[in-house]
């Protein structure tokens, strides 16, 4: 695990400035949900499952069942993407996981009542980026399709890795909207609370031929900087307004 002393050092150097978001209804919002999965977040379900309880990941998976349970009670668009490979097809450098057919790539218990939702789109994606995923073989692409087809101005991203493929779908995201291929969307938010990654502290790395170290808290900050960066909104609070009786 990172010293407490070089994640604050990271912190103050390289800060944030989370916000708040307060949701209306007056902004058409889509919800979009990153590989919540029990390949990724269910103890012990996988080669990239974590081997104990995590609290980060936890915390994750329970905001995320929140927010899409407003969202679905208010009838508001939800995307999910479900990590999903072929067994014969690697992802370097990870080792095999979320096998198509397996639990693995399955949503997590508390989240698979999401199958039955009519205002939720299911996405299984076989790459890291998730926007590269929704690409179909005509090339047309089913989250642009989303977003086009219910006319959405903001969407809120929530899902595992902060730095991995939270990140990767947001930066391509960024990307097509600045070059006006996701019209109307105007802004990208990550809520940090839904958001999550994986732990492998350097004493560990070091017996893993080709690991690379990853500390968890240090590399979830490192995720919603670099998000920031590109032009996300990251919010560390994210509520709604009441509905109108």
């Amino acid at each position: 695990m990172a010293s407490g002393k070089a994640i604050d050092l990271v912190k103050n150097e390289l800060p944030v400035n989370e916000e708040s978001v307060v949701f209306s209804g007056d902004l058409r919002t889509g919800l979009v949900l990153v590989d919540i999965v029990n390949g990724f977040c269910t103890v012990g379900a996988g080669n990239l499952a974590p081997r104990v309880p995590d609290k980060q990941i936890s915390g994750m998976v329970d905001e995320s069942i929140q927010l899409a349970k407003v969202f679905c009670e208010k009838k508001w668009p939800v995307f999910a993407f479900l990590d999903s490979h072929h067994p014969d097809v690697l992802e370097p450098p990870y080792p095999p996981h979320c096998i198509i057919g397996t639990d693995e790539s399955n949503l997590v218990p508390d989240l698979q009542w999401l199958e039955n939702e009519s205002n939720v789109t299911l996405r299984r994606k076989d790459c890291i980026d998730g926007f590269l995923g929704s690409f179909e073989n005509d090339g047309s692409n089913v989250f642009v399709d989303w977003v086009k087809t219910h006319q959405i101005e903001v969407i809120v991203v929530v899902g595992i890795c902060t730095d991995v493929c939270v990140l990767d779908f947001v930066c391509s995201t960024l990307s097509a909207r600045n070059r006006g291929y996701l019209k109307p969307l105007k802004d990208v938010i990550v809520y940090s609370g839904g958001c999550a990654t994986f732990d492998l502290p350097l004493h560990v790395a070091k017996d893993i031929p080709g690991a690379l170290a990853h500390p968890q808290e240090l590399m979830h900050h490192v995720g919603l900087y670099m998000a920031k960066s590109r032009g996300a909104i990251v919010v560390s609070e994210v509520s709604f307004t009441p509905s109108k009786k």
